[in-house]
């Protein structure tokens, strides 16, 4: 097959009746499919169900200090899930707080907590005239979300293969005091799968912002969601780099068990510089008396250390593999040739990202809809649902079993074929 633009108006007008043909035959089926979002199946929720008897009725359920997990009390999380927490992060357990199940919920708090109360005495942002954030793009919706909806200005930066483009976001960190965090998923990104490279985790540690109470929000949600056993991805190690470069306190590091255990019951956990964790915990204190500790310590008994969490995660894999390999296969064969469009090729996280032509994303996806396949709003991945370009449409291939995934992909790339024909044709 020629590449589509290399067609004839009579070969395309052509094309077009063949691929409606085929979208109506597949709007026939009357499918209900879902890729939209990033959840685990139910096959590796599975994974995770012995950790419901690790615990019993008959167990003395106290941590390793001896406070009794069912009463009040340790703020900051039981000294065992603390442990395990800051290996996943590469940090000691003191540089830890570990919460409830979700690390976004922890990432709203800090931004609330920035408004509310300021960061280490600063100036509380809701007395400030404008706030602005930094947001990489393709990037996470929910993260936008968080400070959309606390009504800060958000800047798109763009995303390499190797991280943001730090040439920008040391322009607007460095110049502009308005500027106090930016977004960032450093390994694995979502949902473009990139890996922040050495250099740009050296040139983030190294910043010299214009305003002392700047934070990156360093969400690292798939430090050990590797789907190739034989390359897992590593990067340099946010806190130590920015304790080297004389910048202690310029991060807040997430990270959670979502996609290890239970999504909907696991464990969350953030850790910043000893200053950060006690400007936290001062204010956290009049928040909560203290997290579900009978949650970290069943976490902690399943997984034992940091290397059981590994062996957990070689099982995760072996159930997610098929699946990014039968997305990316579909990819090439229905659309290699046609020259229509560019996805990311990821070897970890949730995601993969897809860029069809300019000005067709929210049409592929409203196609994808009519016929019964719901996918992830097309300009999610951008601040305020905007996508300039119109072209990015994010793959969550995680949830549905196989035998639902193929027809999905196949009635996705029909409507990514049908709508460029259409492109093209107005062109």
């Amino acid at each position: 097959m020629k590449a589509y633009k290399e067609l004839s108006r009579e070969e395309l007008l052509a094309l077009k009746e063949e691929l409606e043909k085929e979208y109506q035959a597949q709007k026939d089926l009357g499918m209900k499919l879902d890729i939209s979002r990033g959840k685990p199946s139910k096959e590796q929720l599975d994974l995770a169900m012995p950790m419901m008897d690790v615990l019993s009725s008959t167990d003395i359920l106290e941590c390793e200090n001896g406070t009794d997990i069912r009463n009040y009390g340790l703020l900051d999380g039981i000294p065992e899930a603390k442990k395990l927490m800051g290996d996943v992060m590469g940090v000691d357990a003191s540089q830890v707080i570990v919460g409830g199940n979700s690390s976004l919920n922890m990432m709203y708090d800090c931004v609330a907590r920035s408004v509310l109360f300021g960061v280490m005495g600063s100036t509380p942002w809701s007395q400030l005239d404008k706030v602005k954030f930094l947001c990489p793009v393709p990037g996470y919706d929910r993260h936008f979300a968080v400070t959309e909806q606390f009504g800060f200005e958000l800047i798109s930066i763009p995303m390499t293969k190797d991280g943001p483009d730090m040439d920008m976001v040391e322009k607007y960190v460095n110049e502009d005091a308005a500027v106090k965090g930016i977004w960032c998923v450093p390994v694995y990104s979502n949902p473009g799968g990139a890996v922040y490279s050495d250099e740009t985790v050296k040139r983030f540690a190294a910043l010299k912002p214009a305003a002392e109470d700047f934070r990156i929000y360093w969400d690292n949600a798939y430090v050990i969601h590797h789907l190739d056993k034989d390359s897992h991805a590593s990067i340099l190690n946010i806190l130590e780099e920015c304790e080297k470069a004389g910048n202690p306190d310029l991060v807040y590091q997430f990270c959670s068990t979502s996609k290890v255990s239970f999504a909907g019951a696991g464990i969350a956990a953030m850790s910043a510089s000893p200053a950060n964790i006690a400007d936290v915990k001062s204010k956290m204190k009049w928040q909560t008396i203290g997290p579900d500790k009978i949650n970290q310590l069943r976490h902690v008994k399943f997984f034992k250390d940091i290397n059981g969490m590994r062996e957990h995660m070689e099982r995760h894999a072996s159930i997610l593999r098929p699946k990014f390999e039968l997305v990316l296969s579909m990819l090439e064969n229905e659309l290699g040739e046609a020259q229509i469009a560019s996805w990311s090729h990821p070897v970890g996280g949730y995601f993969v990202s897809f860029d069809a032509m300019e000005g067709c994303a929210k049409e592929i996806v409203a196609k994808c809809k009519e016929a019964g396949l719901v996918m992830t709003g097309a300009g999610a991945a951008f601040p305020y649902g905007k996508d300039p370009k119109d072209s990015n449409i994010r793959i969550a291939p995680t949830m549905p079993p196989m035998e639902e995934l193929e027809p999905a992909l196949k009635l996705f790339t029909t409507c990514v074929k049908l709508t460029s024909v259409e492109k093209l044709l107005e062109q």
